[in-house]
């Protein structure tokens, strides 16, 4: 059972939210929060695989809730998806260097939302297509100076190819066809990339992968 975590200020937003999921067979939502700080209390008592997380609620916001939830070492396996109403690029940034493994908007399909549950949950990214990853690119750009660090030096040319591409949004398959290998050998390589970049999961690839000048906006279209 994948076990979430709710955190709204909307009590209707929850009930809607738990409806949703309840239904599905390998799904149980193990509890609820109105706020930030009570979201961090709860995930802490709880140990939810993934938090649905309001981007704003009174006192403590999302993003402050998903920094610290993220950034305590006793609840590494926990997966925190953003919600909110609003599609700005500055708010996918700031969720993804909060920690979050995802970012959806509300007015998601129920479907979308369930498998959100389920991709964040087995370590992968997740943005709304509406959110593209050239927003999170521009954005990044114009946060700070592309700065390797010396974790990215580590990487191997393969590795870097991979991640590269799982930075421009690319499954473990498509990765696999794009540079001729196995989706297993895939696969491998991103987990070897997470363990050298100390990485919680693909998500965080992408800022790092911005953020070190590895990649650019729109380049693999380029």
């Amino acid at each position: 059972m994948i076990k979430v975590l709710l955190a709204d200020d909307q009590r209707l937003v929850r009930a809607g939210f738990r409806s949703i999921l309840s239904d599905e067979d390998d799904i149980e939502v193990v509890g609820e929060a109105g706020d930030g700080a009570q979201a961090v209390e709860r995930v802490r008592e709880l140990r939810p695989d993934v938090v649905l997380m309001d981007i704003r609620m009174p006192g403590t916001d999302g993003l402050e809730a998903a920094r610290t939830i993220t950034g305590d070492p006793r609840l590494p396996g926990v997966r925190v998806v953003i919600l909110t109403t609003f599609d700005l690029d500055e708010y996918v940034y700031g969720a993804l260097r909060a920690g979050a493994s995802g970012f959806l908007l509300k007015d998601t399909e129920p479907e979308e939302l369930i498998q959100a549950v389920r991709v964040v949950h087995r370590g992968d990214a997740l943005i709304t297509p509406r959110i593209t990853r050239r927003l999170i690119g521009e954005f990044a750009g114009r946060v700070r100076a592309p700065d390797p660090g010396p974790r990215m030096g580590a990487l191997t040319d393969r590795e870097r190819e991979v991640l590269r591409l799982a930075a421009a949004g690319l499954s473990n398959d498509e990765i696999a066809a794009h540079l001729v290998l196995s989706p297993t050998t895939a696969k491998t390589h991103i987990s070897r990339i997470m363990t050298k970049l100390a990485a919680r999961d693909r998500a965080q690839l992408v800022v790092l992968a911005y953020e070190s000048g590895l990649v650019s906006p729109g380049w693999l279209n380029d």
